[in-house]
């Protein structure tokens, strides 16, 4: 848990530090409501509203979800990455005891998550981090599911992504995430060296600028083959690990016309 005091008053964010620490120490009775599931999860009530609004509306909860972050991430670089901000809360995202490469973190104010934003696809180290609008109920999604793999998994949980990878229907074409923007054709063949994949199944997405996106389209020979190229989920290429998702023809028709 992470926290960085001498903030001012930021909403139901102000004690999030905290009541996350509480959360993770007291274990189960915190735990979120999976689907299906009878377990319930009851967050600790927010401090009194702060004394500005959104047009009548309570502000929204100023929390961002970060991709793409290297394996040895501390909190500290986080919030190193997000200077300038008040950084409330960095939760680490792991499963099965490994970190993911993702996190959420809690800022001081929601105008901050704007800020926050802008810091897309920057560096920490020579890994681009990429920056999402997130939810308060993602933020408690993700603390609950941090208890349940701490205690080895003694409450059902909704169907990981991983499951739902499994189960996607394959057609032939794998989508990669989180290629180096230096990434070449021959680097992803060589990623997949298993398989015969001749240059002009490899499509490289960029934007209308010509930059690339990191990210591209491959076309295998069959649907099985696709389905046994995900064994290469989160294996690496240079200092990236690459995630995979199955997808279509449609799909990549689209995207390499967008970049067009």
């Amino acid at each position: 848990m992470y926290y960085r005091g001498n903030y001012m008053d930021s909403g139901d964010a102000r004690e999030m530090g905290f009541k996350r620490q509480r959360i993770m120490d007291q274990g189960s009775s915190y735990y979120a409501t999976p689907p299906g599931s009878s377990y319930m999860y009851n967050p600790p009530p927010p401090p009194p509203p702060p004394a500005y609004s959104y047009h009548g509306q309570p502000p929204p909860f100023p929390v961002v979800r970060l991709r793409g972050l290297p394996f040895d991430c501390s909190e500290t670089e986080i919030a190193d990455f997000l200077h300038g901000l008040d950084v409330v809360d960095v939760l680490l995202v792991h499963k099965g005891g490994r970190f993911t490469g993702e996190a959420y973190c809690v800022l001081g104010y929601p105008l901050q998550v704007d800020f926050a934003l802008q810091r897309n696809r920057q560096n920490i180290g020579r890994r681009y981090v990429e920056v999402f609008r997130s939810k308060k109920e993602e933020y408690y999604k993700a603390i609950a599911n941090e208890v349940y793999d701490s205690r080895g998994g003694s409450v059902p949980r909704a169907r990981s992504a991983d499951e739902s990878k499994d189960l996607a229907e394959h057609t032939g074409v794998l989508w990669l995430r989180g290629l180096p923007f230096s990434a070449s054709k021959e680097d992803i063949i060589d990623f997949f060296k298993d398989f015969e994949l001749p240059e002009k199944s490899i499509h490289i997405t960029a934007t209308f600028e010509g930059r690339p996106t990191g990210e591209a389209f491959v076309e295998f020979a069959s649907a099985d083959d696709s389905r046994a190229a995900m064994a290469k989920d989160r294996m690496t290429i240079g200092n990236r690990y690459i995630e995979l998702f199955a997808s279509s023809s449609e799909e990549l028709e689209e995207a390499v016309s967008r970049g067009r």
